[in-house]
């Protein structure tokens, strides 16, 4: 996905002009650098310049959180499409029925989700609390669906591998077993190849009361003969400690003769469960993908709009920009955006703008504030981006 930065300069009383000002110097047949739209902030209520401080602290953290989130829905949504699919997953997301890149280029701050009579404090709140939602139930959603197709996968490797350790049921027959016995029993006994004969001079003597001649083979794969042997049911777990012993493989199995129909049941049912979850779950998540990535837009724009009061004071006057720079112009443009609003202050100790005259004991430190002079720009400016396409 393309990075997209959230700007905003000064409006100096006139921000149709500031506007076309700025779209000329990057985005212009002369300067084609970028693609530049207006973004459009509300007025919102303001509070104290203290709150606004600490509200740009929080607002940095929830835009960390906001984009971890964002990242897990589609590392959800490409686990579930597979390798293939996930290849042509940037173009299969939405936010509001729009593409992400028209989403942000025609972005309209929501006023019935987000109540501009609301305080900065509590729309941060509210998005905050949406996004946290989403989190858990996309968590309690993926938990359940993993072990629906972790028994999946266990019924299913149960059918392969040799036969020493893949289902037999298909290969016992009623006539291979001795039933309805008060004191004898019939075990199976996985066999290795290159034991054969062993076995055959060996186990009427592993212990007492082993039927003689009672064992015969049923079924052969690649490494493994399939062996049954009646003994009286007393000595069985002697005998199977004997074969343990000599590397024979006594298998857990009790002879039924509903047992291949219920275990073809059992995989038709939980293949059928695992299905059905699978696609709820992605239409879940690439819904709340779109939830999340629009709250997360919001949450910029909100930033935009508290650090625009910080930088340049009030009454709020400043024009908002989303820039999508073009391949390898991000540093050409920073360079032109400097050299224009350079003079608007080069370093964080500036940032309180004409809100408030500073005082020794002012929070904007930028230690405080996270903010270092390498980063620093005389500008508003976030960027967002999210990776996409990544393996």
């Amino acid at each position: 996905m393309p990075e997209y930065w959230f700007v905003s300069v000064p409006g100096e009383r006139n921000r149709t002009v500031t506007f076309q000002n700025f779209k000329a110097k990057i985005a212009s047949s002369q300067n084609d650098l970028s693609e530049v739209t207006p973004l459009p902030i509300p007025e919102f209520k303001i509070g104290t310049l203290d709150t606004l401080v600490l509200l740009s602290e929080d607002l940095a953290k929830q835009d960390t959180a906001f984009e971890s989130s964002a990242t897990k829905l589609v590392d959800i949504i490409r686990s579930l499409l597979g390798a293939e699919a996930a290849a042509k997953l940037a173009g299969s997301l939405s936010v509001n029925e729009k593409t992400i890149d028209n989403y942000l280029k025609t972005f309209q701050w929501n006023t019935m989700k987000y109540r501009t009579d609301k305080s900065l404090v509590e729309l941060a709140e509210l998005l905050n609390n949406e996004v946290a939602s989403i989190d858990t139930l996309m968590k309690n959603k993926m938990a359940n669906y993993n072990i629906v197709k972790g028994n999946l996968q266990g019924i299913q490797r149960r059918e392969v591998g040799n036969l020493a350790s893949r289902n037999i049921v298909s290969y016992v027959k009623k006539e291979h077993v001795v039933l309805d016995s008060e004191y004898l029993e019939t075990l199976v006994v996985a066999i290795p190849k290159t034991l054969y004969k062993d076995w055959k001079n060996k186990y009427e003597t592993l212990t007492q009361m082993v039927v003689p001649r009672s064992s015969q083979r049923i079924a052969e794969d690649d490494e493994y003969g399939l062996f049954t042997v009646t003994l009286f049911r007393r000595i069985a777990d002697d005998f199977t400690n004997k074969c343990r012993e000599e590397r024979f493989i006594v298998r857990d199995f009790t002879y039924s003769k509903d047992a291949l129909a219920d275990q073809r049941r059992e995989l038709e049912e939980m293949d059928a469960s695992e299905k059905e979850l699978w696609g709820t779950i992605l239409r879940l998540a690439k819904t709340n993908f779109g939830e999340v990535f629009q709250a997360w837009a919001h949450l910029k724009s909100l930033r935009v709009f508290v650090e625009s009061v910080l930088r340049y004071g009030l009454p709020p006057d400043f024009v908002g920009f989303t820039i999508k720079p073009k391949p390898k112009q991000d540093q050409k443009i920073l360079d032109i955006l400097t050299t224009q609003y350079g003079h608007l202050g080069g370093s964080p100790s500036s940032r309180g703008g004409n809100y408030h005259q500073q005082s020794s004991d002012d929070t904007a430190d930028e230690g405080i504030l996270g903010f270092s002079d390498k980063d620093y720009k005389p500008f508003v400016f976030f960027s967002l981006r999210l990776e996409i396409e990544r393996q």
